[in-house]
């Protein structure tokens, strides 16, 4: 369900007028509508009840706290990719036994910080990962719950800089190498298998890779059994995509249900998901207001005050993302490049956009900028970042105040 919409002509977030939020709060400003959020969790974990699974949302996406809790307090697990991120989940409430931890090149500090917390799996990507891994559990005295994750050399058939499960990629160990990979974890004393784990990668709009991914999951699963290595959990990953153009998916989380569900029955074992994009994408738009229009001889430009510092995707992955008024007028729509103030030419939103012809001091609304966005943001032209708000209903609540500039200096020493 789309939470932004028209209402007389003026956009609104669920109940709450944009208008409103940018004259409380200024602008740029990240909004995350909260049933969003809720609607596109209970879509994807309603999708595979009839298999043994948890619904372990990506940090990643989006990781303001307030994010995580409300998917947590509905009962998602959380997936961690940095000492950072689990130290937000942590600080949040959430059950440590419900926590993932992943990443290809963990810190002797992040392993410490990770293996003090009786987590559900910490994911090992590397024969010499395990190594540490084991020697840091023999330290602490505890045995570190391992899962492996396996490069299954799957295209994903996304853009190039989020695929995850090619050979050719950082992640994993090679698929025939995995074998002997979890053979050597029963020498090691310190470690217990409970996973496997893959992820091919993100913004997957097509059934077919994840099918393969399936077959390949229940394919090694059955050579660890012939070996007497018993797992408890398939983690099958992430990567389930959105249409920036549509705000529909292309690919329903039923309809991959339906493919790989029967296929993942076959493993006896729970089934971990690690959506991220999915559930926080559609929640959010960036909203900003046009600082000046001009035009250099037949190119129309549109200036506004958020940057690519605040969202990255369009200058890094060329990404598309919808750009609309916050209050329609009648003006007929013009093509121009939407940029921002950076002292880049990469610094742009859009490229020959048809967009309502809009003027000075006007709101836009850049649409699906719910994951990726702040968590991508960073302070480059000493740019103050964005602040962040949540939508519920009629209310809105400011979850990140902007920065100030004693903010963007506060951590250095002169």
């Amino acid at each position: 369900m789309n939470q932004y919409n028209y209402i007389n002509d003026e956009l609104f977030c669920e109940n709450v007028s944009l208008k409103n939020i940018a004259q409380k709060f200024g602008t740029p400003t990240f909004i995350y509508s909260k049933n969003s959020i809720l609607n596109a969790f209970n879509e994807f974990d309603s999708a595979f009840k009839t298999l043994p699974h948890l619904t372990c949302y990506s940090v990643k996406a989006n990781s303001n706290l307030s994010v995580i809790k409300i998917l947590s307090d509905r009962g998602a697990g959380i997936d961690c990719n940095s000492g950072g991120e689990f130290f937000r989940a942590l600080k949040v409430g959430v059950n440590p036994k419900k926590i993932i931890y992943t990443g290809v090149g963990k810190t002797e500090e992040e392993i410490r910080f990770v293996l003090s917390y009786p987590i559900l799996m910490l994911k090992v990507e590397s024969f010499q990962e395990l190594d540490l891994v084991n020697k840091i559990a023999g330290e602490m005295n505890v045995v570190a719950p391992i899962g492996i994750r396996i490069n299954p050399n799957i295209d994903a058939k996304t853009h190039p800089y989020i695929s995850t499960g090619l050979i050719e990629n950082k992640f994993g160990i090679p698929i025939s190498d995995s074998l002997e990979a979890f053979k050597y974890v029963t020498t090691l004393p310190n470690l217990k298998i409970i996973g496997v784990d893959t992820h091919i990668g993100s913004q997957i709009l097509d059934a077919e890779p994840f099918v393969e991914t399936a077959n390949s999951l229940l394919n090694f699963t059955l050579q660890l059994k012939n070996v007497g290595i018993k797992i408890e959990h398939i983690d099958i990953g992430g990567g389930l995509g959105i249409d920036y153009e549509t705000h529909q998916a292309r690919l329903t989380p039923k309809e991959l249900s339906e493919k790989i569900s029967p296929i993942l029955l076959k493993t006896n074992s729970k089934i971990i998901f690690e959506p991220g994009r999915f559930i926080t994408a559609n929640s959010g738009a960036l909203l900003t207001k046009v600082l000046f229009t001009k035009k250099n001889n037949s190119k129309n430009f549109v200036i506004v005050d958020s940057a690519m510092n605040d969202l990255l995707r369009p200058a890094f992955y060329d990404a598309f993302h919808e750009i609309i008024p916050v209050v329609k007028n009648n003006q007929e729509k013009i093509k121009v490049d939407v940029v921002g103030p950076v002292c880049e030419s990469g610094d742009f939103f859009a490229k020959d956009r048809l967009l309502q012809s809009v003027n000075q001091n006007d709101l836009v609304a850049i649409l699906s900028a719910g994951a990726y966005g702040f968590v991508m943001s960073s302070n480059y032209n000493s740019r103050r970042r964005a602040a962040e708000v949540i939508v519920d209903g009629d209310n809105f609540h400011l979850i990140r105040k902007r920065e100030s500039f004693e903010d963007l200096i506060q951590n250095e020493n002169l």
